[in-house]
């Protein structure tokens, strides 16, 4: 079993900064895969960015340069560090979480997801 909470979320305005955060549980053999995904209303989940075991990360293209994934494993804590926020970035964030980095961004586990608004 995988548990996720997500923390962090908030309204910002244009060109500032937040940060998401995830607290994982759960057998760390079923989340060696962590990442994050968004989605708007009335449309599907976009993955966003992940990390595997080894630390190697991966960005959607609308996000890379501006955001970071990270996780302290002592913690068990996953993060989002999202800068130069722009009002299309507002979505409901979801922490996920998966056997492994594969597939492009899909993942088996996911957080009940913290709201992120930009306003201009």
């Amino acid at each position: 079993q995988v548990q996720l909470v997500e923390s962090g979320g908030g309204s910002v305005q244009a060109g500032g900064s937040l940060r998401l955060s995830c607290v994982a549980s759960g057998d760390t053999w079923r989340r060696q895969c962590m990442g994050w995904s968004r989605q708007v209303p009335g449309k599907g989940r976009e993955g966003v960015a992940s990390i595997d075991n080894t630390g190697k990360t991966r960005y959607a293209d609308s996000v890379k340069g501006r955001f970071t994934i990270s996780k302290d494993n002592a913690e068990n804590t996953l993060y989002l560090q999202m800068n130069s926020l722009k009002p299309e970035d507002s979505a409901m964030y979801y922490c996920a979480a998966d056997l492994l980095c594969a597939g492009g961004f899909s993942f088996r586990y996911w957080g009940q997801g913290a709201q992120v608004t930009v306003s201009s």
